[in-house]
């Protein structure tokens, strides 16, 4: 009788995992509780800790100076500007002077006049992932990673999107665009930076940011920066919720891949849909010269490395005004093995201006490994490929290579 028991209520909690899948997905139905799910803005690490205070992740005092922007339709970001530690070095006794906390005039710091006064500066601009704050997981490493290209010229710009952190309002695709467009046209009109001087670089979510707010520039005002680095990219949602598995563990829409209609179903009513490969294939039409880098780790099990190929190929292709389906790109570009490294692809075009479009793709073996945590190795093995590979010398190579440093 216990054994028979123990059985039925195995079956009882068996047949009810299907039906809470299905509430779960109708319940995603609802735009508000979709975007919660997407954007992940209230999934915080480090909700007690004051991202006013930057030395409690190991920065120097000073070294990050915190400061807000307002959107034209009135939402109100959190941003990091954070000076390479090499400059930070040389200009200690004046930065450790400056107030702490929120700045209230940020076109006017010490940082800022360090960035717009040396011609030989540099600013990275990095839109992150979803989930969280400017400072949650890898970030902060990234951050430094990113400076270090160059540790005494190459600055980094952040901000938390519409909902994220500190920063104002509810987050949506239209909102991130108009958020992430702000804080460039700080950077080019406020603290006065070349466009030749900023690459533009977003990982995972913040690709289809950057990619979004690059093709406004480019389409728009006809501004072109030294360079883009998508790391970690996805061609669009809807097409990436067919396979995702947050943290590689819990699934979207693949276990209706049996059932094509109902899956199709759902993907069609995904809210903000984020066609990164159309934006980008846009964008690299209209620019006049371009140097794109797509980065992707083939142990990601949040976003599989076959987007960057879609993306690689979507760019490529809108090189030519003929076209090129995959096979032509494939007998043209240039592939090279990087052993146990990886491999990189590299695509280039000149065009009737004098321009020159470069297109590479570097495809990681490994953007991380297993550790001690042997016990949930999968989920640790999918965040590294996912998020640690941001920290890797591929990454600030590649952004050192864009600034032609």
């Amino acid at each position: 009788m216990a054994l028979a028991g123990s059985l039925k209520k195995t079956f009882l909690v068996i047949g009810a995992i299907p039906l809470l899948y299905i509430s779960v997905l109708l319940l995603l139905l609802n735009g508000r509780v979709q975007r919660h799910a997407l954007y992940a803005h209230k999934v915080n690490t480090a909700w007690w800790q004051d991202l006013n205070e930057p030395e409690q992740w190991g920065f120097l005092k000073n070294q990050v100076q915190t400061f807000n922007l307002t959107t034209p339709d009135g939402e109100v970001l959190y941003a990091w500007h954070i000076v390479p530690v090499s400059l930070y070095s040389k200009n200690q006794k004046a930065l450790l002077l400056e107030p702490l906390g929120l700045a209230s005039d940020a076109s006017n710091t010490r940082a800022i006049r360090l960035l717009r006064e040396d011609p030989e500066s540099r600013l990275v601009i990095s839109f992150h992932g979803n989930a969280g704050t400017v400072a949650q997981g890898w970030r902060t490493d990234t951050y430094r990673a990113l400076a270090a290209a160059a540790a005494d010229k190459v600055h980094v710009l952040t901000v938390d999107y519409r909902g994220f952190g500190y920063s104002t309002g509810s987050p949506t695709e239209e909102g991130l665009i108009v958020d992430g467009v702000t804080l460039v046209n700080w950077a080019l009109e406020v603290a006065n930076i070349p466009p030749d001087r900023i690459v533009i670089v977003g990982q995972s979510l913040g690709t289809a940011v950057a990619t979004a707010v690059t093709e406004h520039f480019i389409v728009q005002r006809q501004i072109e920066f030294a360079g883009v680095a998508l790391i970690a990219a996805f061609s669009d949602l809807p097409t990436l919720m067919l396979t995702y598995a947050a943290g590689g563990v819990v699934p979207f829409l693949s276990p209706l891949r049996i059932y094509p209609k109902v899956q199709q179903f759902f993907s069609h009513r995904i809210k903000d849909t984020w066609r990164t490969r159309d934006r980008l294939a846009n964008m690299v039409r209209h620019s006049r010269k371009l140097d794109l880098v797509l980065i992707h780790a083939k142990n990601d099990y949040d976003i599989p490395w076959s987007h960057s190929n879609a993306l690689f190929y979507a760019a490529a292709n809108a090189t030519s005004e003929r076209g090129m389906n995959p096979k032509l790109i494939d007998g043209i570009k240039q592939h090279v093995d990087l052993g146990a490294q990886g491999w990189t692809n590299i695509w280039t075009a000149a065009n009737d201006h004098d321009g020159f479009k470069r297109i590479q793709q570097i495809i990681l073996r490994r953007g991380g490994g297993f550790d001690s945590y042997i016990n949930v190795a999968v989920k640790t093995y999918s965040f590294l490929g996912h998020n640690r590979i941001m920290t890797y010398d591929s990454v600030r190579k590649a952004v050192f290579e864009l600034f032609k440093l």
